[in-house]
C-alpha cells in the first residue's frame, strides 16, 4: 500500500531544518504500524506526508503503486478524502455540530445523498459504540467520547488507510484503552492503521513498530 524511499523534508524559514532525513520503508495492506520516537524526531511530519497533507522535499512516495508526484494538489485531496481517515490528538470536531453531523462531514465533501450520509454516519457511530450520543454536541461529550466521534468520522468513508497522530495524547488511561481497542477491532476488519505515538501501551497494540530519531529510521520490530 505504501512505499517510501529516501524521503526527506526540509523546512526553510531563514534557517534550514531537516525534519526527515532519508526515511525508507513499506507498509502492506492490513498492517497495524506504530511510529515511535521522541519529540522532534519527525513523526508528525512523516504522518502528514503519508496523508497527503504535505509533500516531501525529495525522495519517492508511492501509494497503492502510484507515485504521488504525478498528482496535482486537487487530485491528492480527492484521494485523501476517499482513501484515508485521519484521527488527531485534538479531536478537531466542529463545536456547533452534533456528533452525527461531525461524522457526516467527509460524506458531504464527497457529495453523497443526504439519506446515505445519515445512514453511513450512524453505522460508523455504532462501530465506536456511540450511536446513542449522536445528537450530542462536542461540549456534551467526554474527551474519550469526542475521540470516538473523531474515529467514526475517520472511518465513515470506509478508507483503506487510517492515520492517527497521538490519538490518546489528551485522554486518561481508561479512555485510552477504549480507543486502542477500537483501533485493534478496525484492524481486524481489514483497515490498515498507522499510529504516531510515544505511549508504550499504544506501541504494545501494534503488530509492527518503526522507531524514528532525528528524522531517520533507527530500527524496526515485528511481532509474531
Amino acid at each position: 500500500m505504501i512505499e517510501i524511499k529516501d524521503l526527506k523534508k526540509i523546512y526553510s524559514n531563514g534557517v534550514s531544518t531537516i525534519a526527515l532525513n532519508g526515511v525508507s520503508f513499506n507498509i502492506s495492506e492490513g498492517e497495524f504500524v506504530a511510529i515511535k520516537g521522541p519529540s522532534g524526531s519527525g513523526k508528525s511530519t512523516l504522518l502528514h506526508i503519508l496523508g497527503f497533507l504535505d509533500r516531501p522535499t525529495s525522495g519517492t512516495y508511492k501509494f497503492k503503486g502510484r507515485n504521488i508526484d504525478e498528482f496535482s494538489d486537487e487530485k491528492l485531496a480527492k484521494i485523501r478524502n476517499e482513501e484515508i481517515g485521519f484521527v488527531f490528538q485534538a479531536f478537531n470536531l466542529l463545536p456547533r455540530s452534533t456528533a452525527l453531523e461531525n461524522v457526516m462531514l467527509p460524506l458531504i465533501y464527497a457529495n453523497f445523498p443526504q439519506r446515505e450520509q445519515i445512514k453511513k454516519a450512524k453505522k460508523a457511530l455504532e462501530e465506536v459504540g456511540l450511536v446513542s450520543r449522536m445528537n450530542h454536541f462536542p461540549n456534551q461529550l467526554s474527551g474519550g467520547e469526542q475521540q470516538r466521534v473523531a474515529i467514526a468520522r475517520a472511518i465513515v468513508n470506509s478508507p483503506s488507510l487510517i492515520l492517527a497522530d497521538e490519538p490518546t495524547g489528551n485522554l486518561d488511561s481508561k479512555s485510552s484503552e477504549k480507543i486502542i481497542e477500537i483501533f485493534k477491532k478496525l484492524n481486524e476488519k481489514g483497515h490498515t492503521i498507522v499510529i504516531v505515538t510515544h505511549e508504550e501501551y499504544v506501541v504494545e497494540a501494534a503488530k509492527r513498530i518503526i522507531y524514528l530519531k532525528d528524522g531517520r529510521v533507527i530500527k524496526e520490530e515485528r511481532k509474531i
